[in-house]
């Protein structure tokens, strides 16, 4: 099957607060809840988690990022089972 690349723009959040309120949610409590995971929520509300790498490259992004609250987020990468096999990840 052929995968495509393509792009998700959303809220970058961790998998155990995925349901808190997006704008209000920290980087802080993000990168302390690291080990479940992230994925993005999208503007319809659905949640796609990322892969193992994704999960690492999330974490070093929201280290990088000066935002405290509000992670939005694009990433590129390409859907596999309903997970995002993540090439990049950039924290607007």
């Amino acid at each position: 099957s052929c995968l495509l690349a393509e792009s998700w723009s959303g809220t970058l959040m961790d998998v155990m607060c995925k349901d808190k309120d997006l704008a209000g949610h920290t980087k802080e409590c993000a990168v302390n809840c690291a080990k479940r995971g992230f994925g993005i929520v999208l503007s319809d509300g659905k949640f796609v988690k990322l892969d193992e790498a994704g999960n690492t490259k999330a974490l070093a992004a929201l280290k990088g990022t000066k935002k405290e609250k509000d992670l939005k987020a694009t990433i590129k990468g390409m859907l596999d089972g309903g997970v995002i096999r993540v090439d990049s990840i950039a924290i607007q």
